[in-house]
């Protein structure tokens, strides 16, 4: 299972996607052909896909079931629709939040003229709902709490020399979108790198320190089968 408190490396991530269609996938968690049985999961965090899309390209329509689906959009545009009607942008900063409920059919998109990159994570729902629903959150500017999964995100933009608490969890999972960072005890992470927190991990005193202006995301999770 790894140590409790553990680096992952955003070049060590399992390549995915389909890149002569302009779709490059990186996995943090076991995806697809890509099956690691120590890695399948972060308490309900079963995905965190960083999605590269050329302009034009996309993901076709495609279904989801009994998943939380949390997007952030790194640079580019991000087109959204869905089998419910709804076709919205989503942009740097914006948090889109899809609750597939027990079934939902949707299309992802770069219908940009510039590179898009975004992070989805998928959270496992403890309390799945029958309804699908969808949030799109513009300029998130506080903690997003997504109780159907017992997790809590949130956004962070230190200033150089700045420092951020790890998630007290159980389990918790902090990414490093651009920016420099460090955890205490000098381990140093660049954008694209991963800390994870396990269960049992006393992250009392443990900070994360802002080497260059920052901006992190960090999920705080419940147990999943408590």
């Amino acid at each position: 299972m790894g140590a409790v408190i553990d680096v992952r490396r955003g070049a060590d991530r399992y390549p995915g996607g389909e890149p002569v269609a302009g779709i490059t996938t990186r996995h943090a968690f076991s995806f697809g052909p890509h099956y690691d049985p120590d890695n399948l999961r972060l308490g309900p965090l079963t995905a965190c896909n960083e999605e590269h899309l050329a302009p034009g390209a996309g993901f076709a329509e495609h279904r989801h079931s009994d998943t939380e689906l949390l997007t952030w959009v790194v640079s580019g545009e991000l087109r959204h629709r869905d089998a419910e009607g709804r076709s919205t942008v989503v942009r740097p900063g914006d948090l889109q939040h899809l609750g597939a409920g027990s079934g939902v059919h949707h299309v992802e998109r770069n219908d940009g003229a510039e590179p898009l990159v975004f992070l989805q994570f998928w959270l496992a729902a403890r309390t799945p709902a029958l309804t699908p629903r969808y949030t799109l959150v513009r300029s998130l500017a506080r903690p997003y709490e997504v109780p159907e999964a017992g997790a809590v995100l949130r956004l962070a933009r230190p200033a150089p020399g700045a420092t951020l608490p790890l998630p007290a969890g159980p389990y918790g999972y902090v990414h490093v979108v651009r920016g420099e960072a460090e955890l205490a005890g000098g381990e140093r992470l660049a954008a694209g790198d991963a800390v994870r927190v396990r269960a049992g991990a006393d992250v009392r005193g443990t900070v994360l320190r802002a080497r260059t202006a920052c901006e992190v995301l960090l999920l705080a999770l419940a147990d999943p089968f408590a």
